[in-house]
């Protein structure tokens, strides 16, 4: 993706804030949150018809879990990830897949040259998110298929669990940190919100519905993601002093205890958005 002069997109600061969040954090991400983000895999599969034939683009691969169950239904997969700590984990995960490091918003394919696109959870990692759309629009061939998953806001109350034990505790943001998008380019988080993003990236008949699960955990495999520095909330524990990190603790297994069931696992209730387009 270029500007029309010719030069390179730059990246935003919420851009260069998430490459700085997720360095490093291949693993501690597949041992805690992959496992609640494979679950809408399936349907983003079925929405592109991913299958024997397929020359399909999985972006922000992670661990590999979309690629590999891509592979699975016998599509032809690319996989990319910004992260190297991510993508070492995807090649075990989809040997058979082309997996490489590149990121949105300036992918290193061809115009027209994949027939599905498929993003789980990427979207929400991106300071432009009609950018990366228009990005993901160009790779795809015409009357090719994508399909894309966002978290819903306002999050459901599995989700809101960590930060509300942040928000208690009383923690500061770090200064590196993003605060958000810029206004210009956030959109709102809900159904209509999401397909009205696609349309105007240049997509058609695009159509988004709302995924409500309970993803089961436990309070030690929960808490280990935000221990090991996962995401943005994992940033926010980390960089707080030993006093207040305590302090998020203390309210995390308090407020984690509305979802406990009897055998001590959590039942955590998750929403995201699923939408699906055509080129």
């Amino acid at each position: 993706m270029h500007h029309e002069n010719g030069e390179p997109m730059t990246l935003t600061g919420f851009d260069e804030c998430e490459r700085l969040i997720w360095a490093g954090r291949g693993a501690a991400y597949a041992a805690s949150y992959a496992k609640l983000c494979a679950h809408p895999v399936p349907l983003l599969l079925d929405a592109v018809e991913a299958g024997p034939g397929v020359r399909l683009l999985d972006v922000g691969t992670g661990p590999g879990t979309v690629a590999a169950a891509a592979c699975s239904r016998g599509a032809t997969v690319t996989a990319v990830d910004a992260e190297p700590s991510m993508i070492e984990l995807a090649e075990r995960a989809a040997p058979t897949a082309h997996v490489r490091v590149a990121a949105l918003p300036e992918l290193p394919f061809a115009d027209d040259e994949f027939d599905a696109v498929v993003a789980n959870f990427v979207l929400n990692h991106v300071g432009r998110p009609q950018v990366a759309l228009a990005e993901l629009r160009r790779v795809l061939k015409p009357g090719g298929r994508i399909a894309l998953t966002i978290w819903a806001a306002p999050p459901a109350p599995g989700q809101a669990l960590l930060g509300r034990a942040i928000q208690a505790a009383g923690a500061e943001r770090p200064p590196h940190l993003p605060t958000g998008l810029a206004a210009e380019d956030d959109f709102r988080r809900d159904e209509s919100g999401l397909a009205d993003l696609l349309t105007a990236a240049g997509l058609r008949e695009a159509d988004c519905e709302t995924l409500r699960w309970d993803h089961r955990t436990s309070v030690d495999e929960w808490w280990s993601g935000p221990a090991s520095g996962v995401a943005f909330g994992g940033q926010m524990v980390q960089s707080q002093t030993p006093e207040v990190r305590a302090e998020i603790r203390r309210h995390f297994e308090l407020f984690a205890s509305e979802f406990a069931d009897d055998t001590g696992g959590l039942t955590l209730p998750h929403a995201a958005l699923v939408a699906r387009a055509r080129r």
